[in-house]
């Protein structure tokens, strides 16, 4: 545990980032931070192709909804459940696949799960009864989570924060770029072959991904770097020190000695001086391989959940993406039953909201980046993490009216061309404010990032898990126009969250940091 005074360099050094270095800058051998642009371009390009086929398999079925219903002899309800079942488990899991991560390293995490995602595809093409349908998408969202979850780390891990949110913006165009391609891939694959063609085209891009990892991919994990590795290695020391004691007739005094001095090198303080020379990044005599059952991944889990700050981003990121699913579930009912579409024709008018998705991100990240830096000058070189959030506002006065106007417009049965103008609209504008909050969460929680982009995931999972299971019974209730502009009032609450995380975020921050340095946490 860190003595008082390394407790106050770790409170001074929060405040002012720019002159202490942080647990994400202790010096490593073969720093992720210091590779060649090249290196990190492979990197960043294969995460985004991971998550990128993730998220466009949990879409690419919304056209061939009702060829599946008819195929298979399934219900709404049961098709529902394609969709909810994969949000779910692809939302949850990847809170044990972070924890993974952190003790293994990025790369054997990212190579199990591919493996899953690929025989998960591969049998769902193949399946006969709308009961493997839903298995299998199950077993096909547990393989796609990892890359939904630790692609953030990932980058993280490469990426110093004044450039996060560029390459944040530029990596989460791919995983909205899966959901902008998957109704226009699958409507059209089914429309001139069968509702299984979509499928055996994820089964194909499983495949490519996975070799992507294999052959391509570098791990970028440093275990120096991660407060979960730290904590773990401690709590393994302290229970093995009678042990050692009892031992060391085995250990020569000088391996004892060096041993003793590289551990207490390695754990005690987070914030190191930049001449502490570079600590070997692979396990080795005096760092302790660590395997999960020497993590529990729940405390750090609800660490992330204790700080007030995260809570009011993580609920406000859900709401974001379960409006995104219900909106894209919907939107294809309404296109096939009011308009009469068929499945390519909708799949080209869900691509509006893909293009827009994509848009905002990419335009969002940089704007992202921008206010940071122009922010940071203002403030004389010092930041927080809050500044960053300031970018959300422009999109924020734009989301909820362009809800209302699709809400109305849909329920009028409007021309579909102002139909598609909606859509490229709430996508850039949701996406723009994503980006954003999910920079926010990666630069909120230096060395946890990957528990942080879980904890993410799980709400957002969650959330969209409820909304697909809802959509049908209250689109069909209340209708578009009713449904959607009450979602407009939820995303103006959601708005609101996010402006009072920048007005109180850094003080909660604090508190938070403080009382987990007392608790020794």
């Amino acid at each position: 545990m860190a003595s008082p005074t390394a407790a106050s360099e770790h409170n001074t050094s929060h405040q002012e980032t720019d002159t202490a270095i942080d647990i994400e800058h202790v010096p490593v051998a073969d720093d992720p931070r210091q590779w060649s642009y090249a290196r990190k371009t492979t990197t960043l390009c294969i995460v985004s192709l991971a998550t990128m086929v993730s998220t466009m398999a949990s879409n690419i079925q919304n056209p061939s909804n009702s060829l599946i219903e008819e195929a298979l002899h399934a219900t709404s309800s049961q098709i529902s459940w394609t969709l909810s079942a994969y949000q779910i488990i692809q939302g949850n899991l990847p809170l044990l696949w972070s924890a993974a991560s952190e003790i293994k390293g990025r790369k054997p995490v990212y190579l199990v799960s591919s493996a899953l995602f690929v025989v998960g595809s591969a049998v769902l093409a193949l399946s006969k009864t709308i009961e493997m349908m839903i298995v299998m998408r199950a077993l096909q969202a547990a393989g796609s989570s990892a890359a939904i979850s630790i692609s953030a780390a990932t980058l993280a891990d490469i990426y110093d924060p004044h450039e996060r949110g560029t390459r944040m913006g530029i990596f989460f165009a791919a995983p909205l770029l899966g959901p902008a391609l998957g109704p226009i891939l699958g409507g059209s694959l089914s429309q001139v072959f069968n509702w299984r063609a979509s499928f055996y085209f994820v089964l194909i891009c499983g495949v490519v991904t996975f070799l992507s990892f294999l052959i391509l991919f570098k791990d970028t994990y440093r275990h120096e770097r991660s407060l979960m590795y730290r904590s773990a290695s401690q709590r393994l020391a302290a229970s093995k020190e009678p042990v050692q004691s009892g031992n060391e007739s085995i250990i020569s005094k000088q391996d004892s000695s060096t041993s003793a001095k590289d551990i207490e090198k390695q754990l005690d303080p987070l914030h190191v001086p930049a001449t502490v020379p570079v600590l070997n990044s692979m396990p080795g005599p005096n760092n302790p391989r660590l395997s999960i059952q020497d993590v529990n991944p729940f405390p750090p889990y609800f660490q992330i959940l204790s700080r007030k700050n995260n809570v009011f981003i993580l609920i406000a990121n859900g709401l974001i993406f379960g409006f995104s699913y219900c909106l894209s579930y919907t939107c294809a009912r309404t296109l096939a039953n009011r308009y009469g579409y068929d499945a390519c024709s909708t799949g080209l008018v869900l691509l509006c909201l893909g293009v827009g998705s994509v848009a905002g991100s990419v335009i969002g990240g940089r704007w992202s980046d921008r206010v940071l830096a122009s922010k940071r000058v203002a403030n004389g070189g010092k930041w927080s993490a809050e500044m960053r959030l300031d970018s959300s506002k422009l999109a924020m006065l734009w989301l909820p009216p362009s809800v209302i106007g699709y809400a109305w417009v849909c329920e009028k049965h409007v021309d579909v061309a102002v139909v598609c103008i909606m859509l490229v609209l709430i996508g850039f504008t949701s996406i723009w404010m994503y980006s954003s909050t999910l920079a926010y969460l990666v630069d909120a929680n230096p060395g946890r990032s990957s528990t942080a982009v879980a904890a993410n995931s799980s709400f957002r999972g969650t959330l969209a898990f409820a909304s697909v299971m809802t959509a049908v019974p209250l689109q069909d209730a209340l209708g578009d126009g009713v449904l959607y502009t009450a979602w407009a009032g939820i995303l103006v609450a959601m708005e609101l969250s996010v402006l009072l995380v920048i007005h109180k975020g850094e003080s909660w921050r604090r508190e938070s940091e403080e009382r987990e340095l007392r608790s020794g946490n």
